[in-house]
């Protein structure tokens, strides 16, 4: 036996000697390329992460993380994460909203990583919604700051990635107005609004009718002109029950991997295909979303994409349903194509309750002092930054720090009072 042939059969030798003793290696390579299937009822997986300017914790405690034992939490951890996992494979994707948490990370970036999360927004694997500094209140707030903090946002995604949001995400606001649907929807630019909370009653009547889903024209007096495409989630801003991901959750996970205990691929696929037409019962169309998210999540996002791919590519060859990574954006886009004439809502959706006598409305009238405070510095702000423009900026003072405070007391549990 020569030198080579040695070295060949020492090689197989020691391979077979692994096989034998751990048994055969999983070497899967999913498949997450989906997109829109006609014919077929479409999954669009949302991933998202909503993260609250301020609420249990202040905004700078959210950001770094510190002060986790009222909440473990931690917006910085969560952007490094997300990006770090969207590298890992192209066709994922992740939508973010609020720009107060996104500057801040921004700005410490070095310009390695930016030049990679440019290409993340180029891409569309990383697309921002709404787009304001937060995400603002639709009750207590003054018409001119919700415009005024929706500004200070997507100047920074223009000048930093020419970009404009294409869809509203008002997910947690308590019950929403008409001058978000037109003002701060149509007028905007945006395609589409989508929301979570409306009142118990409304929901379930808009179950039974497939009415969840609308064009809602927010304005008599503009009429066509100032309608959007709203889309209102069935239950709250999280995904079905048994579809929960992050680390310290109890839904069952994939297990795929026939040399560990717990395989169970078939029951976990025809559980994803059983959610997936309950909620298709509720909408119009073949296509439904899923959002793949909910308070601060994906601290660790491969706990959330290695299931999703996982899901995406064994529910693709069941066949029976598709599944794909999306956005609102794609989710409307799709809805559009479809050519579905849609329920017309005017009006608001106030007022707000969860529950029989659960009537979210003390929120318009608590913390007077707070809420005149807002108003004052308010005008303060428009008047400063109309000094500034004729004036220009002096010594190198300029009214973005007083904008930032003015954002984040837009936000839906700080003007409103339900912060603490």
């Amino acid at each position: 036996m020569g030198r080579n042939d040695a070295t060949w059969w020492l090689i197989f030798s020691s391979v077979f000697a692994l096989f034998y003793l751990f048994g055969s290696v999983n070497c899967a390579k999913y498949n997450t390329a989906a997109g829109v299937v006609e014919g077929k009822l479409n999954v669009h997986l949302v991933a998202h992460s909503h993260d609250d300017v301020g609420w249990l914790k202040t905004v700078d405690e959210y950001y770094v993380g510190t002060n986790n034992s009222i909440q473990v939490a931690c917006v910085e951890y969560i952007l490094d994460s997300v990006v770090d996992a969207l590298l890992r494979d192209a066709n994922r994707k992740f939508i973010f909203a609020e720009q107060a948490f996104f500057q801040r990370w921004w700005v410490r970036q070095d310009k390695k990583v930016q030049d990679e999360v440019r290409k993340l927004v180029d891409s569309g694997q990383l697309e921002f919604v709404n787009g304001g500094w937060c995400m603002h209140d639709e009750a207590t707030t003054h018409y001119i700051d919700m415009i005024d903090q929706t500004t200070l946002g997507h100047r920074f995604i223009k000048q930093q990635f020419n970009k404009t949001p294409r869809a509203g995400w008002q997910i947690d606001p308590f019950g929403h107005s008409a001058v978000q649907a037109y003002l701060l929807g149509a007028e905007l630019g945006l395609e589409s609004v989508h929301f979570a909370r409306i009142d118990y009653q409304d929901r379930d009547n808009r179950k039974d009718n497939k009415a969840l889903e609308v064009i809602w024209r927010g304005s008599h007096t503009f009429g066509a002109s100032s309608q959007i495409f709203a889309n209102a989630f069935p239950v709250r801003y999280g995904p079905p029950d048994g579809f929960h991901f992050e680390v310290n959750d109890i839904s069952d996970l994939l297990q795929d991997d026939p040399d560990f205990s717990g395989y169970n691929v078939d029951q976990r696929v025809n559980d994803f295909v059983g959610a997936a037409y309950v909620q298709a019962n509720l909408t119009r169309t073949n296509h439904i979303m899923w959002t793949m998210g909910d308070d601060f999540q994906y601290q660790y996002a491969e706990s959330w994409y290695r299931q999703m791919d996982k899901f995406i590519h064994y529910v693709n060859k069941d066949g029976r349903v598709n599944a794909l990574y999306s956005t609102p954006s794609i989710y409307a886009t799709a809805k559009f194509a479809a050519g579905e004439k849609w329920p017309l809502k005017s009006h608001d959706y106030f007022p707000y309750a969860d529950r029989e006598h659960a009537y979210w409305i003390s929120n318009f009238s608590s913390h007077p002092g707070f809420k005149r405070y807002v108003r004052a510095l308010s005008g303060y702000y428009l008047a400063a930054r109309q000094l500034e423009f004729f004036a220009g900026r002096i010594n190198g003072m300029k009214t973005f720090t007083l904008g930032d405070a003015l954002g984040i007391a837009q936000h839906h549990d700080a003007v409103s009072g339900t912060a603490q």
